[in-house]
């Protein structure tokens, strides 16, 4: 009746891992932009002849001097506004001083001024990518796709592809899946692409495909810390708990501070039901004492460990901000049982009941406290509504008998104290004991 860590902890390690990929794969704010010689803007259309300015400008650009060019291009365009060439250049340079709104209207100038230009609208793309504003972002992208790229070569094209991947990830992995392909039949697969591949096609629920893509960027780099963070996630989803600690040990030791794997550790572990994470988590939370989630995990396996006032601390902590978190009303409710403060919990889980109706713990907690104080009425109400969401077990029966059987309902008491034996199996001899009593008095 009482909760596990595991499904607490590894939740968790899924939000600790969540935007680790994202953040390992995305361009860094001040990553050069995407123009790699001083082709310019116009890389897609035929040559036109270049003014002195913008050919000192570009000069400068390609020495790093990013004043000189900007000193050459900012007077060039006050006379000649609609030069995308010259637009193209000063975004370029506004993006390698991380000008970074300057850079976005001085691209969207040059894609004005040349709708054709492939550079821009890659540059413009990848800026707001860059700056999460996916939505602008993704259309850009998509036209660079569908312009030539001229002598910025098919490298630039691929990383409009890779940058629509990373993009269509999260709302369209499918898409997705396709964008990187393109990508892939342009250039080599990077670690990169194989641990994108690896993500999407988790997400798209290829566990398999998703472990052999891992296992593929572990293969090229055994120390690589997403590919085993990714792999180690899906041994973990698969319950291949074991795997995934001997997996994840190694991996720690090379980055003891790395707290997505000292969550997915603790996850394998207490699964397990290995001592070893409580410390670790002890470690976790005093290095993120603030963290919610952190602290979440720490008070389920104190609880798991026996250390229900200690725990029942941390989830008061968490309740004083959250206090309408069912989760934390259960496990609140919980560890008030184990510290024998039956009528306190009893109004803790007939409040998470009603924030949650749905919850079949919260359920069988009220079902248990209402039978412990007196509330044979509530008890039984409490188990007709966890039926609705979670499968009837051994407790659950016994405490369907004996409400029925202090309300003095003898039939039903009779039938359930012996689908209770009948599920009990040698497990509960106590509880088996008084069954085997009340059906002997009942049959008189």
């Amino acid at each position: 009746m009482f909760r596990s860590a595991i499904t607490a902890l590894f939740s968790t390690a899924i939000l600790l891992q969540g935007n680790c990929f994202a953040q390992q794969t995305a361009p860094a704010n001040g990553a050069a932009p995407a123009q790699t010689n001083s082709s310019s803007a116009t890389s897609s259309a035929p040559p036109a002849q270049v003014s002195d300015e913008v050919a000192a400008a570009e000069a400068a650009i390609g020495k790093s001097d990013w004043k000189t060019a900007e000193g050459k291009l900012d007077p060039w365009l006050i006379s000649h506004p609609s030069d995308a060439r010259a637009l193209f250049d000063a975004g370029y340079v506004a993006d390698a001083e991380n000008r970074l709104d300057d850079a976005a209207a001085l691209y969207r100038r040059a894609t004005d001024a040349n709708p054709n230009s492939f550079e821009a609208h890659l540059s413009l793309g990848l800026l707001l990518a860059r700056q999460r504003k996916d939505s602008e972002a993704r259309p850009e992208l998509v036209t660079a796709t569908r312009l030539e790229p001229g002598e910025a070569g098919p490298e630039l094209k691929a990383r409009a592809w890779r940058a629509l991947a990373r993009i269509d990830g999260d709302s369209d992995p499918a898409t997705a899946s396709s964008d990187l392909l393109e990508a892939l039949k342009m250039t080599p697969e990077t670690e990169t692409d194989t641990l994108l591949a690896a993500t999407l096609a988790e997400k798209t629920g290829q566990l398999d495909a998703a472990a052999a893509a891992y296992r593929r960027a572990l293969a090229k780099d055994a120390k690589s810390i997403p590919a085993v963070e990714g792999l180690a996630h899906i041994l973990i989803v698969k319950k291949q708990y074991a795997d995934a600690e001997e997996l994840l040990r190694p991996a720690l030791a090379q980055a003891p501070d790395d707290p997505t794997l000292s969550a997915q550790l603790a996850t394998a572990l207490a699964a397990e039901d290995k001592a070893e994470a409580l410390p670790l988590l002890q470690k976790l939370h005093a290095a993120h004492p603030a963290d919610p989630a952190i602290t979440r995990m720490l008070g389920a396996v104190m609880a798991d460990a026996g250390d229900y006032a200690g725990a029942d601390q941390l989830d008061r902590h968490l309740l004083a901000a959250n206090p309408e978190d069912a989760g934390l009303l259960v496990a609140h409710g919980q560890n008030l049982v184990h510290q024998g403060q039956l009528a306190e919990a009893y109004a803790v889980f007939d409040k998470a009941t009603r924030i949650d109706p749905t919850s079949a713990d919260a359920w069988s907690g009220l079902a248990f406290t209402a039978s412990r104080t007196g509330h044979l009425d509530v008890t039984l109400h409490a188990l007709t509504m966890r039926s609705q969401y979670a499968p009837e077990n051994a407790s659950t029966l016994f405490l369907w008998a004996t409400a029925y059987d202090s309300l003095h309902q003898k039939e039903q008491a009779v039938a359930y104290y012996r689908r209770f034996l009948d599920a009990a199996g040698d497990k509960f001899p106590n509880q088996e004991w008084q069954a085997r009593q009340r059906l002997l008095v009942l049959g008189k």
